[in-house]
């Protein structure tokens, strides 16, 4: 099945996912230039201040737009850099948290491999508003499985690749990080992998996201979260500057 995407479908995603943070920010902005009428105050800060509002309303979108809508993510061109045998890979997991943008992409890349989509999203643990909405609006993958994450129902090294696409950083827990990545080094066979594709904590997404970009981790936190689920081997490739493309194996 092709998945045509619509012109800003990945901005107009972000912008609609994340509205009550929006609707705040236009608040206070609205407050702000209200309290100038009504109060003295020094007219540097105050122009100080709407910019920087101005600056975190509108520069994830700008960033978002470059990401999802301009640098060929939902291409996977990036795959080549992944040093795939995809005359070899069997078996697939695409692992999400409850929005899947990607299974079919997924399947029309590797036609001749078996798909399997997780879903590890709970309620009570990713009270996230972003994925409630997401969700309502996500194309379902034929026979996508509901998981709890630590527990992925295929048996042992069974897997040639394992996809976590812009989904793991929604297991806030660390703990749950690495028993998450312990099922996936369960059913991961011996020359496998995972693709693992991130925004970082880092300088480039806080100029980006600002305080936004703390609902990412670091690129420190990944590390130890696989070094200890038992990942010995991995490979970072920077897909823009404000995402990395993780490949790890065993």
């Amino acid at each position: 099945m092709e998945v045509r995407r619509r012109k800003f479908q990945g901005v107009l995603n972000i912008l609609s996912f994340n509205r009550h943070f929006y609707i705040a920010g236009i608040g206070i902005l609205a407050f702000i230039i209200i309290s100038h009428q009504i109060f003295e105050w020094s007219d540097l800060l105050y122009m100080t201040i709407i910019a920087a509002f101005l600056y975190g309303l509108i520069m994830p979108l700008i960033i978002s737009a470059y990401v999802y809508d301009f640098s060929g993510y939902y291409t996977f061109h990036w795959l080549k850099n992944c040093s795939i045998d995809k005359e070899n890979v069997k078996q697939i997991l695409n692992i999400n948290a409850g929005f899947d943008e990607t299974s079919y992409i997924i399947k029309d890349n590797f036609p001749q491999a078996d798909l399997k989509v997780f879903d590890f999203y709970d309620a009570k643990r990713h009270t996230e508003p972003a994925i409630i909405r997401a969700r309502k609006v996500s194309l379902m993958y034929p026979d996508t499985q509901q998981i709890v994450t630590d527990s992925i129902p295929i048996n042992e090294q069974s897997a040639d690749l394992i996809f976590l696409l812009s989904a793991a950083h929604e297991i806030r827990s660390h703990e749950e990080k690495i028993l998450f990545l312990k099922e996936c080094h369960r059913v991961c066979k011996t020359h496998g992998k995972i693709i693992m594709v991130e925004h970082l904590r880092d300088f480039p997404n806080f100029l980006a996201f600002s305080v936004g970009f703390t609902h990412f981790f670091s690129k420190t936190t990944w590390k130890n979260a696989f070094e200890n689920a038992g990942f010995t081997s991995c490979k970072e490739v920077k897909f823009t500057p404000f995402m990395s493309i993780f490949i790890y194996s065993l």
